[in-house]
């Protein structure tokens, strides 16, 4: 069985290689850079050049392929790149997807994310559930737009793709917005933003395998959600400070408070570099809960997650014997929210006076 795959370098995609390698496939694997073609080649796969930007670039190595993954994504916290999100996420997947139909790929998977959903409002949904933004970061509006204006269009006229969508993906090797959070938290965060915002957690290596059983026993058109335990992030940082003997932040800072400095620091984000955690993406998603059920994809796929506890003691552990940022300090985050305080008071007080006159 061949196996192309992209994003083979990623943090999902590195153990979807694994794993297929284990089960015996035969695994191709897009290339961007000679660091991630050595990455690629060290799991044991075939590394190819190319982008998915470049649709023809990938043409010959997908060729005869049994089943395509299309995992490769841009995801960033904050960043004022905003074309590279809309030329990867939708225009990436569009070029993979559409090749993969014009070869006659038999089964295609498309990595999706429940980050589409954005804030749920506090209700469970399932693979039905459509939500229309707005979004809160530039990551989840242009996922949505492959998800909804590329993947879901071809399915309609018969392409055999399967979406599957998992929660917040951690493990060792993560190198998101949630890593960053664990290692502020290993390193003492002295207070919480947004407490009591809500996601659903998945293992990296839970996530690849979800993958796998998408391509061996999902449905063609079908999508499955990949969803772990739904934790507050207050509770979270208890659980963390419970496993590793270290301190829970003290002071938590109200949400809508925290919210409505978002336009501000959107504005400073322009002309200086922020903390990934007090951008204005950051700050707009808090309080927020994107809570969704597994339980098609139980059902259908026989897919499980890990317990909780083991998935985050493992990463914990990584965390810990691996080097913290020395860039960012906790303390910087709090002097970061502090300014963005005073100007929003600045801003408060000057309308009231102006009002008054």
């Amino acid at each position: 069985m061949k196996a192309f795959v992209t994003g083979g370098s990623g943090f999902i995609g590195r153990s979807l290689i694994s794993q297929l390698i284990n089960r015996g496939y035969d695994v191709v694997a897009l290339a961007r850079s000679a660091a991630s073609s050595s990455m690629i080649q060290s799991l044991g796969a075939t590394a190819v050049p190319g982008d998915i930007t470049d649709k023809e670039s990938m043409r010959a190595a997908m060729v005869d392929s049994d089943v395509v993954f299309h995992t490769a994504v841009w995801y960033e916290i904050g960043s004022r790149d905003r074309t590279s999100a809309e030329a990867i996420n939708v225009d990436g997947t569009r070029n993979v997807l559409t090749l993969a139909v014009e070869l006659g790929i038999p089964k295609i998977i498309y990595t999706s994310t429940m980050a589409i959903f954005g804030d749920t409002h506090g209700k469970i949904v399932d693979e039905t559930y459509i939500a229309a933004g707005p979004f809160d970061t530039e990551y989840e509006r242009t996922k949505w737009l492959a998800h909804y204006k590329v993947a879901v269009p071809l399915i309609r006229n018969g392409a055999p793709i399967t979406i599957v969508m998992p929660g917040m993906v951690y493990g060792p090797g993560d190198t998101s917005f949630l890593s960053y959070l664990m290692r502020l938290f290993y390193r003492g965060l002295p207070a919480l933003l947004g407490p009591d915002t809500v996601f659903c957690y998945v293992h990296v290596d839970d996530a690849a395998c979800g993958l796998i059983l998408a391509a061996e026993r999902g449905r063609a058109g079908e999508t499955y959600i990949l969803s772990g335990p739904a934790v507050p992030l207050d509770e979270m940082m208890d659980f963390w400070a419970n496993l590793t003997a270290r301190p829970a932040p003290k002071t938590a800072l109200a949400n809508p408070r925290i919210r409505a400095l978002a336009p501000i620091v959107g504005v400073v984000g322009n002309h200086v570099a922020l903390p990934p955690i007090v951008t204005d993406e950051a700050l707009r998603m808090m309080g927020r809960t994107t809570i969704a059920t597994s339980v098609k994809a139980e059902r259908e796929l026989g897919w499980r997650t890990r317990p909780l506890q083991s998935g985050m003691l493992e990463t914990l552990r990584w965390v810990a014997e691996t080097q913290p940022d020395p860039t960012v300090k906790p303390e910087t985050v709090l002097v970061a929210l502090a300014g963005a305080g005073v100007a929003l008071g600045t801003v408060w007080l000057i309308r009231r006076l102006r009002s008054k006159r």
